[in-house]
């Protein structure tokens, strides 16, 4: 699987967008959301819809072509409680959360983002201390973030910046440093293709504290 990257600090990713009514996007709004942010094609949230109709899912990716793509899989399948939307993260979700009735985020994922290797492009790097602010005040306590990915120069930094900020905390029960298996009832595509190879996955089941959070103004500018 060959990564496709897009450079989310360029000026064609810097314009906030809308986020449309709830009504809009689902048939039952007022139900348990679960946020998937760089859902890339979709599949995972597909399957996942189908496996958990309990609840509504949003998949947010910065690559207009594979929103199109996972918005025409859903609709071809009908699914109501499940929609896509294209958006650059650290630009438009930070509102967006802040949109949501309180209460209504049970579940975020972040899986296996673009690692983006070099110092200097970091700052492209989905999760941001601003982003994490407005994940943190959109989440009630008990409610949960999950984190993975096969890259530990990728996964260890975002470890550091949940953990160092008091807002989220590991279960008990969970091993140190990773999870041995994924919590949730289906896997992500790079998932499988990772561990059928016989390679590693790095996994963090985090869950909400009930330390009072606000959204942070972003810090980096684009370059």
């Amino acid at each position: 699987m060959v990564r496709q990257h897009v450079n989310p600090l360029s000026s064609l990713y810097q314009q906030p967008l809308p986020l449309p009514p709830p009504g809009e996007l689902f048939s039952q709004p007022h139900r348990p959301l679960h946020l998937d942010i760089g859902c890339a094609r979709g599949r995972f949230l597909l399957a996942l819809a189908q496996a958990e109709p309990q609840r509504n899912y949003l998949g947010v990716e910065i690559r207009r072509a594979l929103v199109e793509a996972a918005e025409a899989d859903r609709q071809a399948l009908q699914l109501s409680q499940l929609h896509y939307l294209f958006c650059n993260a650290n630009v438009s979700l930070q509102d967006w959360l802040g949109q949501l009735p309180a209460g209504l985020l049970e579940r975020v994922t972040i899986q296996f983002p673009d690692p983006w290797f070099k110092k200097k492009h970091h700052k492209r790097r989905v999760l941001q201390p601003a982003l994490l602010g407005a994940l943190a005040a959109a989440l009630l306590p008990g409610r949960e973030l999950f984190v993975q990915s096969d890259v530990l120069a990728v996964i260890e930094p975002m470890v550091s910046l949940i953990d160092a900020s008091g807002w989220f905390r590991r279960p008990l029960a969970d091993a140190r440093p990773w999870r041995a298996s994924n919590p949730l009832a289906v896997p992500s595509e790079r998932e499988t293709h990772v561990l059928s190879r016989g390679l590693p996955v790095y996994r963090v089941l985090y869950v909400r504290t009930d330390q009072a959070a606000a959204a942070l103004g972003a810090t980096d500018n684009p370059d």
